[in-house]
């Protein structure tokens, strides 16, 4: 059977439900708002297509036949199926009601989001979060997430998405450090001075700056490996050498002195660097607590970006 003719057969078994319930074609074409003759019709199709005879019409009322009355169980389940799937359904966008699991890099899991968490549980207390923190990159359906944060200028086709800010990577220093082992004023300086990096794959000690036309590749080495970006902050704040952060981590102690910017004229280049995209399923009908998350979370990353 084709598609349209399977629609079409569900649709008459439905039509054919709410004739026997009403007792009356007039009566099922009033409630359904169609013609009396589309609503025969149907039924005409309906026992055409079976090829039995379900109802016996007189012109006072109908009556079911043997054979209607089997019909009608079947398709009285069928209908009732159909409306508790349309009601579940609506139930399920409509409620603020659930689980979200959120999974992001670790330093965006931990500066840039997990501080809002607290405010947003206490806002809408049906919504519980598990936000997960990793910096591989999760798929939506295999690890069952249902919302993406990644650090991306190329974000992956098939997925909906918001550019919520740039994330720019800078390398910094103690004063004290500074005073002690000289400013750096060319890439090329940091040769001789303890780094501080992130070690997860060989390309990480490899430091890229461009300036206008000048670019540098340079080859740094320190006493000091660290994958987490709170780590390497905390090690620069103990004058350990010099250390690459995101931006959105060093801000604070940079604004307060604690630490201050090195090569200043130089962009600092990772393979971390790009724009931070919020990603979840295309389609269209989205559970409203994954939609009120998505909207909160912007709202407060957007603030936090124009106060830089």
């Amino acid at each position: 059977m084709s598609t349209n003719k399977h629609l079409n057969l569900l649709q008459e078994m439905s039509i054919f439900v709410v004739v026997v319930n009403t007792g009356s074609f007039s009566e099922a074409a009033r409630q359904l708002g169609l013609a009396p003759s589309s609503i025969s019709r149907s039924v005409k199709h309906l026992e055409k297509g079976l090829g039995l005879c379900l109802l016996q019409r007189t012109t006072r009322k109908l009556r079911l036949t043997d054979s209607g009355r089997e019909i009608y169980k079947y398709c009285l389940e069928m209908d009732n199926a159909a409306k508790e799937a349309i009601a579940t359904s609506k139930d399920k966008l409509a409620s603020e009601k659930g689980l979200l699991r959120i999974a992001a890099p670790k330093a965006v899991a931990f500066s840039l989001i997990h501080p809002y968490i607290p405010a947003f549980l206490k806002e809408y207390p049906d919504i519980d979060i598990q936000l997960i923190f990793d910096d591989c990159e999760k798929d939506l359906i295999e690890d069952k997430v249902d919302l993406i944060f990644r650090i991306t200028n190329t974000p992956p086709l098939g997925l909906k998405g918001r550019n919520l800010m740039p994330i720019e990577h800078v390398i910094c220093a103690t004063n004290s450090y500074l005073e002690k082992n000289g400013t750096p004023k060319h890439p090329r300086d940091l040769y001789d001075h303890h780094c501080i990096y992130l070690g997860e794959t060989l390309s990480d000690s490899k430091w890229r700056f461009s300036k206008g036309k000048n670019s540098a590749l340079i080859k740094v080495n320190g006493r000091y490996i660290s994958n987490h970006t709170r780590a390497r902050l905390d090690a620069v704040k103990h004058d350990l050498g010099i250390g690459s952060l995101p931006y959105f981590v060093a801000k604070k102690s940079l604004e307060n002195g604690e630490i201050e910017q090195v090569l200043r004229d130089w962009t600092f280049h990772t393979t971390y660097c790009g724009d931070l995209w919020l990603l979840y399923a295309p389609t269209k009908h989205l559970p409203i607590r994954l939609t009120t998350f998505v909207n909160y979370i912007a709202g407060c990353i957007s603030k936090t970006t124009t106060l830089q």
